[in-house]
């Protein structure tokens, strides 16, 4: 009863919402219609007219009676009905005239006292105006309140200036400035609102946003190239690919003896493992993901197959194959929240496509600083009103989203499952992110990398390879070379490679505090970077077993017993011989908790973590020590060292609330940063993304 009553509750309110939205008045044409009664007083008092008070107080007092029926507060429309009341009542009843003969002055004066009274309270008396404008989520935005000081102090300004007008310029000159001032004032009341917020979004990324031009059709010595990409890494492929595309030539170096970084594989017996990436996305449609492959003419069917899920929570088998089966199932484990869940997805849905609204244009989403660039200062000011649902997402956490539709915490829980893609707890989680990286899967789906994760990055290297660029593996990067604080190539051993153009696929603190060192950037920017919290890492076992496993899922989460299984020959059976399955279990792991590798104290911690996880994946797979053929664990210390990534971090730096990551852009002219470090983060969608952005500002944002 509970549910129902709570669905009929939102039926009414978004009823109320849709009659109010028939009847509205755009909140800036509000300012000029709260005028009106003052004009009218200003007019009419003018001419001398018996009614001047009378008539602009009853303006005021439907204007107020109508801001009643809108359940609104106007402190304007409610500062002028008080003026005209007690001017009635002092002309009409005490025989006062200076309502009459310094009407001007002393009305501007009480509006003067009015904004400014305003501001003092920190509500700024355009600010209800201007809520008519924009959906809720927003008011309480700081860009909003911003902008909205600034409208009312502008307000300030002309209201004083036109007390002193009217003190001491006399008729018609006093009345020809004011309503110019006034004017001017309503002008900018309308017009600041849709330019302001680009302005507050990009004054910060402005100061990183030059601009180098390649030239891609002049022919180059053997060590000069358009764009050099440090790092071979899914962004740095994504970035070089594009380019390679668009006619660039490009050189790409790794230390590495394969490429892409957490998205490749190894064999060892037989079975093949990734090192990292088990569950892609952006897959669908519309997705990154599938753009890259279209736009390089790459078949999704033949490196991709979608996962199978499940989920195990207090002995019940939740599985998530697709939207509709895994809400059926929520919906058995937790009946009375069958509506909620409902509910939620279909607002998650909506939410998503909004947000990927802008993949129509250039094949992904854009930050907000680059809409306003690419697309537009006026589309940041339209931006809540046309993603409405995406921008409920984008000021709150995950756990704000879920306690505003669930009540059960156990189911709460289940909706954390996939939080692990993000390295952080739903409090500091963005919702945005979480919608993007985590809820997504359950509605589109993940896939697999046929052959291993190595098959997706080595079809990146060869398409490099096979358009005039070049993946140079085992050369480690020493040195980015700057001159006159501007990217000038890189060092790699003996060899120099020269190009105005580098993208860093590397970690940031790296790139800035190893291979274009300190000398080259600011204090300030020097202490940002150093201090950027990094992103947790994990432990891997990978396990080669004689056990038919086929009748498992490819991903399996076993919140009971805190274990997650990849069944990887289950997506693809040739990664392990046949009868036998390449099995991957996955746990937490702090890079401090580990010693130095090598030592004996390093391979005795790893030898109680493996007889820890193959207890735990035993309670799943039964008689699973019995069928163990090889295994092996990574630790934080693997990952640092084959990654070079400080503490093995799996998505660079922290995803939460609390981390604010460096722009693609970076203070040094011609560098870029591309992959983890940068927006939107880290996975493997995310940084194809951000390897897509640098190829399109590179190559001067043409259209595919």
């Amino acid at each position: 009863m509970g549910e129902k009553s709570r669905d009929v509750g939102r039926g009414n309110k978004t009823e109320l919402s849709n009659t109010r939205s028939k009847f509205r008045i755009p909140g800036m044409v509000f300012i000029w219609i709260s005028f009106v009664p003052w004009i009218t007083y200003w007019t009419m008092s003018g001419m001398e007219h018996s009614l001047a008070l009378v008539v602009p107080g009853l303006i005021s007092l439907i204007l107020v009676l109508y801001n009643s029926f809108r359940k609104d507060f106007v402190l304007m429309d409610v500062t002028s009905l008080s003026y005209f009341m007690v001017a009635v009542i002092l002309t009409r009843i005490f025989d006062f005239e200076i309502f009459m003969q310094q009407g001007g002055a002393l009305g501007y004066s009480v509006l003067f006292v009015m904004a400014v009274f305003s501001l003092i309270i920190k509500q700024p008396y355009t600010l209800q105006v201007s809520k008519r404008d924009y959906p809720e989520e927003m008011w309480q935005d700081k860009a909003f309140i911003e902008i909205n000081n600034i409208i009312t102090k502008v307000w300030v300004i002309v209201f004083f200036s036109n007390v002193i007008v009217y003190s001491f310029i006399s008729s018609p000159g006093s009345i020809i400035i004011t309503n110019i001032l006034i004017v001017v004032g309503i002008l900018f009341s309308v017009f600041f609102p849709k330019y302001a917020p680009a302005y507050f979004i990009t004054r910060e990324y402005k100061k990183f946003d030059w601009e180098v031009k390649v030239d891609s059709k002049t022919s180059k010595k053997e060590d000069k190239y358009d764009v050099i990409i440090v790092g071979a890494g899914i962004g740095g492929l994504t970035c070089g690919s594009f380019l390679a595309k668009r006619g660039h030539k490009v050189l790409v170096l790794d230390h590495h003896y394969q490429a892409g970084g957490y998205c490749s594989s190894f064999e060892r017996k037989g079975f093949v493992f990734n090192t990292g990436v088990e569950n892609i996305s952006g897959l669908w449609d519309g997705g990154p993901t599938s753009f890259l492959l279209r736009e390089l003419g790459l078949k999704k069917e033949e490196l991709f197959i979608k996962n199978k899920m499940r989920y195990i929570y207090k002995g019940n088998a939740i599985n998530a194959n697709s939207l509709e089966e895994f809400m059926e199932d929520l919906s058995n484990i937790f009946p009375n929240e069958k509506n909620n869940i409902r509910n939620f997805f279909s607002e998650a849905k909506l939410a998503y496509m909004e947000c990927y609204e802008e993949s129509n244009e250039y094949g992904i989403p854009l930050p907000a600083e680059l809409i306003a660039k690419v697309l537009g200062a006026s589309r940041i000011s339209r931006y809540p009103a046309e993603h409405p649902n995406f921008f409920k997402w984008m000021n709150v956490t995950y756990k704000e989203k879920l306690d505003e539709h669930f009540s059960d915490e156990d189911l709460k829980i289940v909706m954390c499952v996939l939080i692990g893609y993000l390295g952080t707890v739903p409090e500091k989680t963005p919702a945005a992110s979480a919608l993007t990286a985590c809820v997504s899967y359950f509605m589109y789906g993940g896939y697999f990398t046929k052959g291993g994760a190595q098959k997706f990055a080595d079809s990146l290297k060869d398409y490099i390879d096979d358009n005039g660029g070049k993946v140079l593996l085992k050369n480690k990067v020493e040195k980015i070379i700057i001159e006159d604080g501007q990217a000038r190539g890189i060092k790699t051993g003996n060899k120099t490679y020269r190009s105005k153009v580098v993208v860093s696929n590397a970690n940031a603190k790296s790139t800035f505090l190893d291979l274009v060192g300190t000398e080259n950037i600011t204090k300030e920017f020097s202490k940002y970077i150093s201090e950027l919290k990094m992103s947790p890492s994990c432990v891997m076992l990978s396990l080669g077993v004689d056990m038919d496993l086929s009748d498992f899922p490819t991903l399996l989460d076993n919140f009971d017993d805190e274990c997650a299984i990849v069944f990887n020959s289950n997506a693809d059976p040739s990664l392990a011989p046949k009868g036998q399955a390449s099995v991957t279990v996955l746990g937490s792991g702090l890079y401090s908790d580990f010693p130095e590798r090598g030592t004996e104290e390093y391979k005795q911690m790893k030898d109680e973590i493996i007889k820890e996880m193959i207890q735990k994946a035993e309670n799943t797979i039964p008689n699973l020590s019995k069928h163990i053929v090889y295994s092996d664990l990574s630790t934080p210390k693997t990952f640092e060292r084959y990654a070079l990534v400080d503490e093995g971090a799996i998505y660079d730096f922290d995803q939460s609330t609390d981390t604010k990551r460096p722009y693609f852009k970076t203070p040094i002219k011609g560098l870029y940063l591309t992959g983890a470090s940068t927006f939107p983060g880290g996975g493997i969608e995310a940084v194809i993304m951000s390897g897509i952005i640098c190829g399109y500002d590179i190559s001067g944002w043409e259209k595919p």
